[in-house]
């Protein structure tokens, strides 16, 4: 498909990334409910608007602290160096639908037993139903050695941190091109927002090397935080080939532990014990759980292996709570196998939001959220994969001319040019 014929469709094609969702919230409920969504984030207000257009009677607070709003996908683009940090905040205040009450403190303690939550300030909150949208904690803590006052020092880089952060690391990376030596990168064995980020950086780092000519001045090397390089059979081995044609290592079984940053050096767990590479250049992903309060709270699975971070169990099909059944979960917090993305809550939410007014106008709930996950891989400048995938890890194919695991200038396109206006959409209950 050559780009003539793409960008005379592409006004559908954007538009139908925007609007492909499971559900519209059609119908209207005159249930006056007291509702309490903890967490202002992409989950948080996009349900907010959502519900506030059909349950005119109900009464919704969101309870955040957060003023500003990051559209988290651009991060990677920033580091890329083509955005800046100011191409990716929003205000919240500008996304908040009218007629919700916003109380501006975090969230410090969850009673589901007695249908409560305390703010920070000490406010106690009662609810009918809580939807709990508070995204994750970043834990950089848990690796030893680092803070994030080392981003952008040290050769050391972390897309993850937030804007200004991703703009340090862009900066990092450059220096390391230019004076050369070893790149590591890899992910951290916890459950992680964006599966693909840390791969994409690596591929990044790459192609800006060889096209500035200086690919023969960095060594790269990818370390696996297990026996695979994606989830998703057929994108791993696909990533696999891409790395091996483009001449990056890869070590699997390595857990970053520590960093020793005046050293240059990064300590990784593994089976056979510590092992220590040398670094001029290292992209850190941190361990990622949930937010202290949730964790501390009776929310979280209890066993499994989505307890030990204290995601919040969920069934992961309705987002409920199976043993508080007036309590849900979305985006990054909730405790299914999939679903840390942008483009899963554009799925998660419609399901959660039909469902409740249905059930709150006596009728079955019948929609499903079935584990939709997407992640445009760039792969280099301006080429990408639109990699789709449900629960099951089958593939998912959103545009029939986009083949999920050819690299194509058109999903490129898509992760520069259409996301954002798809994302803003949503926060605004439209998409």
């Amino acid at each position: 498909m050559n780009r003539r014929t793409f960008l005379l469709g592409s006004s559908s094609a954007l538009a139908a990334l925007s609007l492909r969702v499971p559900g519209t919230v059609a119908q209207t409920s005159d249930a006056a409910v007291k509702i309490v969504i903890a967490g202002a984030g992409a989950a948080g207000l996009s349900l907010a608007s959502r519900l506030r257009r059909s349950m005119g009677k109900a009464r919704i607070t969101i309870v955040d602290a957060k003023r500003e709003h990051h559209f988290q996908p651009g991060f990677t683009l920033i580091m890329a160096g083509l955005w800046q940090p100011g191409d990716v905040t929003e205000s919240n205040a500008e996304y908040m639908p009218r007629d919700v009450e916003w109380v501006e403190e975090a969230v410090a303690e969850f009673d589901p037993e007695s249908n409560s939550i305390t703010t920070s300030g000490g406010q106690r909150l009662d609810y009918d139903y809580l939807f709990v949208t508070t995204g994750l904690k970043l834990d950089y803590a848990a690796i030893e050695g680092m803070e994030t006052s080392l981003i952008g020092k040290e050769g050391i880089a972390s897309v993850y941190a937030g804007p200004e952060a991703a703009a340090a690391s862009s900066a990092a990376m450059d220096r390391f091109l230019e004076s050369g030596g070893t790149g590591l990168f890899g992910r951290s064995a916890t459950e992680i927002k964006c599966a693909g980020a840390p791969l994409k950086m690596t591929f990044i780092t790459e192609d800006k090397a060889r096209r500035q000519g200086r690919r023969g001045n960095v060594e790269l090397v990818y370390n696996a935080h297990n026996d695979s390089l994606f989830a998703i059979p057929p994108v791993n081995d696909k990533v696999e080939e891409l790395f091996a044609a483009r001449d990056v290592q890869v070590n699997y079984g390595h857990v970053l532990k520590a960093l020793e940053p005046g050293r240059r050096q990064a300590v990784y767990e593994t089976v056979e014990g510590e092992v220590v590479l040398d670094y001029d250049f290292i992209h850190v992903v941190p361990p990622m759980r949930a937010p202290d309060p949730v964790r501390n709270s009776p929310l979280p699975w209890q066993e499994g292996p989505l307890a030990a971070d204290g995601w919040i169990e969920a069934d992961r099909e309705t987002l409920r709570h199976p043993r508080y059944p007036n309590v849900f979960a979305l985006g990054d917090v909730a405790g299914v196998p999939r679903g840390k993305t942008a483009a899963s809550v554009k799925w998660q939410v419609p399901v959660v939001a039909d469902n409740f007014v249905a059930e709150t106008r006596g009728e079955e709930p019948v929609a499903a959220y079935n584990g939709y996950t997407s992640c445009p891989m760039v792969t280099a400048y301006g080429t990408a994969m639109l990699i789709e995938f449900d629960y099951e890890g089958n593939l998912i194919q959103s545009f029939p001319f986009i083949e999920p695991l050819e690299e194509r200038w058109v999903s490129w396109l898509i992760e520069e040019k259409g996301l954002k206006g798809a994302y803003l959409a949503m926060l605004r209950g439209r998409a």
